[in-house]
């Protein structure tokens, strides 16, 4: 391969579009979907990809195989199989936290491998809750291991995360732009890395198995269940108290005033219903004017209570009469919920999100990085990984949490669920991936099939299809796919590559290239998130194997496994979603995570050169 290549003006802009999108992901003052249509518009506007190719992307294989494996995880989710599969797991651990924690782990693990690894981390968080409400094990104690499964579990096939779904249409478009002579390099098959992922899940549980009490923090977060609500959230985030009703009279001054308006007022408690005239509501809208009789259903101690009603002058109900069967616990209550990287919360405050008129949820807390936020709440710009502790009614809560904005870990009664379908569900699933093994039938179609047999059959219907798809990850990775392609056809990947092994070293072995090449991508991971450093690094990888005579193939792949190589920071969307609700420190990640790194890249060099 030449390694003198010169330097051309579309390899300049190619490269400075990589800097460009690392720079936004790293700052984060641009949401990621945005950065990435930015350059998708710059890649047509310079010419780096042809026009008629530009849009590629969504109609890529990739984004097709993301798509269908939301939407089949949500299909074997409303079928009840997980929670099938609590119980199983409660029977079989027979108390004993450490099986209890493995099982767990291999369960979550093998699952990841035909969902998607955020999807199964999503499913799983309240499967976590409902393990630990009934046992008493901390969420500390279960979440991270089981986390880690879950991202080593998606080694095991071709579709388990996005990297390795990414993975063969990147080899297939790098077939353009080889050197005449050079292999043809094929897709990999639905189970070509099976070897590497049953390595690294078995690693991961012999780790947490053999270090994890040493290693994983103590229990700083009691779980949550609905019949512990009222002393939990009092304990963690002061909401302590009842509820009680109060009657607004002619003589208060706030008569005519908004909810909003009221809250704001000093010592006022947490106002969770309102009822005027005939109409009562839980999560009352800001907006919406308190009058005379209106009576408000209000939660706090009973001595603020009647300083409140006093200097407003309300009268205070000896007993629940109004509201009595809205605050059943039976029918509402208070949850906790983790907001996502991929959610359209963040950066907004509920006063602009307006919580309570879209979804009827009262958001009563902030939980950030161990500090509890309670004072002007309304106001607070949301961040991913907060906890956020809501009231509202169970079926409400369920309703807003289709749109996967947040993630609630607090087993509470659910909508609607169709454990009638549970056979159909599984066999529907077995056929799809029985075709994607078997048969020359392509992986998009075969798992297309799956989803279409669920629809036809009534597991979902497609309303629920469209809110199973995170749409900001099908759109972020269907315009950085082109920057891929651009990487390879201007030669920017050839020249980076060229001018990298200039520099090497003479006599490296090739092994220690692949360490060198597996820490780099960990590195652009944490970055520009494990989709971007796939895109970027595989047309890389592809041409630094031909300059030093390795398996191009090889070291693609070694590019897309590392790529998920992140068990520190909240870049890797599974481990953001825990941080929170386990109370995990920075310390905690990168003492518990740094290791299993090293031990990751490590495995996957050895298996690769064993295979390849």
């Amino acid at each position: 391969m030449e390694t003198t290549l010169a330097l051309t003006n579309d390899m300049l802009l190619v490269l400075g579009l990589v800097v460009f999108t690392m720079v936004m992901f790293l700052f984060e003052r641009i949401r990621g979907d945005v950065v990435s249509l930015v350059v998708l518009v710059a890649l047509g506007l310079t010419g780096l990809v042809a026009p008629e190719d530009l849009f590629g992307g969504f109609s890529s294989g990739a984004v097709m195989n993301v798509i269908a494996t939301m939407i089949l995880g949500a299909g074997l989710d409303r079928t009840g199989a997980l929670n099938r599969l609590a119980g199983w797991l409660l029977q079989h651990a027979k108390g004993i936290e450490s099986r209890l924690v493995l099982l767990a782990s291999a369960v979550a693990g093998l699952n990841s491998s035909i969902i998607q690894n955020t999807a199964a981390t999503a499913l799983y968080l309240p499967v976590a809750s409902r393990l630990t409400a009934r046992t008493g094990i901390g969420l500390s104690k279960l979440l991270l291991p089981m986390s880690a499964a879950i991202i080593m579990g998606g080694s095991l096939t071709m579709v388990g995360n996005s990297p390795l779904i990414l993975l063969n249409d990147l080899l297939v478009s790098a077939n353009a732009n080889m050197p005449s002579g050079a292999a043809t390099l094929e897709p990999l098959k639905m189970f070509a890395p099976l070897p590497i992922g049953l390595a690294l899940l078995a690693a991961s549980l012999v780790y947490f198995h053999v270090l994890g009490r040493r290693i994983l923090p103590e229990e700083r977060i009691s779980p949550v269940t609905p019949a512990r609500t009222q002393s939990y959230f009092a304990r963690a985030y002061g909401l302590e108290g009842e509820i009680f009703e109060l009657t607004v009279t002619t003589d208060s001054p706030l008569v005519g005033m908004s909810v909003g308006d009221a809250e704001s007022q000093v010592d006022a408690p947490l106002l969770l219903a309102l009822q005027t005239g005939t109409e009562s509501r839980l999560a009352p809208p800001s907006d919406a004017r308190i009058w005379v009789g209106s009576v408000l259903g209000v939660m706090g101690e009973r001595d603020a209570i009647d300083d409140f009603a006093q200097k407003n002058f309300l009268r205070v109900s000896p007993r629940m009469r109004v509201f009595g069967d809205l605050f059943n616990p039976s029918r509402a209550g208070i949850s906790e919920a983790v907001v996502p990287p991929t959610s359209k919360f963040i950066g907004k405050p509920q006063a602009q999100l307006r919580l309570r008129k879209q979804f009827g949820l009262s958001l009563l807390a902030i939980n950030r990085d161990k500090q509890v936020l309670r004072e002007d709440v309304r106001n607070i710009p949301i961040r991913a990984g907060d906890m956020l502790v809501l009231h509202s009614i169970w079926t409400d809560l369920a309703e807003a949490a289709k749109s996967h904005d947040f993630v609630v870990i607090t087993d509470y009664p659910k909508g609607e669920q169709r454990p009638h379908k549970f056979k159909i569900a599984m066999a529907i699933f077995a056929i799809s991936m029985l075709m994607a093994l078997m048969s020359s039938i392509p992986t998009a179609i075969a798992l297309m099939t799956g989803v279409a047999g669920m629809l036809v059959t009534g597991v979902l219907k497609m309303d629920e299809a469209y809110a199973a798809i995170s749409w900001k990850t099908v759109f972020l990775m269907a315009c950085l796919i082109p920057l891929g392609w651009a990487m390879d056809s201007s030669g920017a990947a050839a020249w980076v590559a060229g001018h990298t092994l200039d520099r090497m070293p003479q006599g490296i072995p090739l092994w220690l290239i692949e360490v060198a090449l597996a820490l780099l991508t960990t590195l652009f991971s944490l970055v520009i998130s494990h989709v971007g450093a796939t895109i970027v690094l595989v047309p890389l990888s592809i041409n630094l194997a031909l300059a030093v005579g390795g398996n191009p193939t090889a070291f693609a792949l070694i590019v897309a496994l590392s790529a998920s190589n992140n068990f520190m920071t909240a870049s890797n969307p599974s481990i953001s979603m825990i941080t929170g609700p386990a109370g995990y420190t920075s310390a905690d990640m990168w003492r518990t995570g740094g290791p299993l790194t090293l031990l990751y890249t490590a495995i996957i060099v050895l298996m690769i050169n064993v295979m390849y």
